[in-house]
């Protein structure tokens, strides 16, 4: 028969994402592709890892992580839901939030489970899902609000399906579901028996007066989310892979187990430095990033829409999702790639968002820049003539 490679291999084919930051750092342009956060690393957490290493904190941790993590991710959890998590058996630090969502799916999913999507989504979701044998069933949100409608969920819905998949704030979207909406999901989940696998890794990155709502504190959904969430945004340690999972404890240890088989252990330094960060950073840091995203997505938006290119605006996470129609090219890669060859300015085709050609006529653009590097980028796309 000879060598081969599986079939779950074309499932991961390098992402949309990377493929256009590869091209952007090949023509020396500036990179609004990629979600890489290239602000400076509170001091806090930076002198925490090096304490840390300079004290020998360098070997394997337990498989769910070490106990000062788990303390304080259960704290800071209890603080904004209310909600009080045995840091013992219901919180696994895992290797970013893509590493714990891929050991619950592990620990929770069977080969042909289904599995509803709302999309545009985060095609890490899609990969995950599929890497596991789960299938996706994707369920269009509408702009320019992305709103979701029940109709369509409930008709999504088969004897096969299993979970939910609900990022929120959302990538690329930027939508931040309301309480109504997720008590509306909530009632389908319950009704049909459904997990819940939260996204939150934007929670912390909300606008307008909007608050992020957990979905785990809607009545009845405590013990069927499995939230997960990490730090590599709110820290701007993208390369740290700092994450973890929130859920009851009938889940949580295997969970844990698939996190001790694929990943042994997040560096042992790395959740030191976390730790100092969520210990000594009160509620006046996280409020003063949301402030300073604000006005990035705003300044990036109104480049937008000078270029002619309108913006759907978030009210959370760093995303901006821009109908490209007036840029030539048959579709999004064409159309992004025209732009980068134009501006210099790298951003994401639509395509990568959608398992059709919705996206065809969008692009994703992220502001998680320094102010000098996202006003250069945006007095290019303010000179861009389609």
């Amino acid at each position: 028969m000879g060598l081969y490679l599986s079939d779950r291999q074309e499932w991961v084919a390098r992402s949309e994402i990377r493929n256009t930051s590869i091209e952007c750092e090949r023509g020396g342009g500036i990179n609004l592709a990629q979600g890489v956060c290239d602000l400076e690393v509170p001091g806090e957490v930076r002198q925490g890892a090096h304490r840390a290493i300079e004290d020998g904190i360098n070997v394997y941790t337990r498989f769910d992580g070490l106990r000062e993590l788990r303390e304080a991710i259960g704290r800071k959890y209890t603080a904004s839901t209310g909600i009080e998590v045995d840091p013992e058996s219901e919180v696994i630090a895992s290797s970013g939030t893509t590493g714990a969502f891929y050991c619950a799916a592990l620990a929770l999913l069977n080969p042909g489970d289904e599995v509803i999507v709302f999309e545009p989504y985060y095609s890490y979701h899609i990969s995950t899902l599929r890497a596991v044998g789960a299938l996706p069933v994707y369920v269009r949100m509408s702009p320019p609000d992305w709103a979701v409608s029940e109709r369509e969920i409930e008709q999504a819905m088969t004897p096969r399906c299993r979970a939910l998949v609900l990022n929120t704030p959302a990538n690329p979207s930027g939508k931040v579901f309301s309480r109504a909406e997720l008590e509306m999901i909530a009632g389908l989940a319950r009704a049909h028996d459904l997990f819940v696998f939260t996204d939150e890794i934007y929670e912390d990155f909300v606008y307008d007066g909007i608050r992020h709502i957990p979905p785990a504190v809607i009545e009845g959904m405590r013990e069927r989310t499995v939230t997960t969430s990490g730090f590599s945004k709110i820290f701007s340690i993208t390369g740290w892979r700092i994450g973890y999972c929130i859920c009851d404890r009938k889940w949580a240890r295997s969970i844990g187990f698939f996190n001790d088989l694929i990943y042994v252990c997040a560096p042992a330094p790395l959740q030191m430095g976390v730790v100092e960060g969520l210990n000594e950073l009160g509620t006046d840091y996280y409020e003063m990033v949301a402030r300073q995203y604000q006005c990035k997505r705003d300044l990036l938006c109104g480049a937008l829409h000078k270029a002619g290119l309108v913006p759907f605006v978030p009210k959370g996470a760093y995303y901006v999702l821009a109908d490209m129609s007036p840029v030539p090219g048959a579709d999004s890669k064409e159309k992004a790639m025209h732009f980068l060859k134009e501006t210099g300015i790298a951003c994401v085709p639509g395509k990568a968002f959608y398992h059709d050609d919705a996206g065809e006529s969008l692009a994703r653009f992220c502001f998680a820049k320094e102010d000098h590097i996202l006003e250069q980028a945006c007095l290019r796309i303010e000179r861009f003539h389609p």
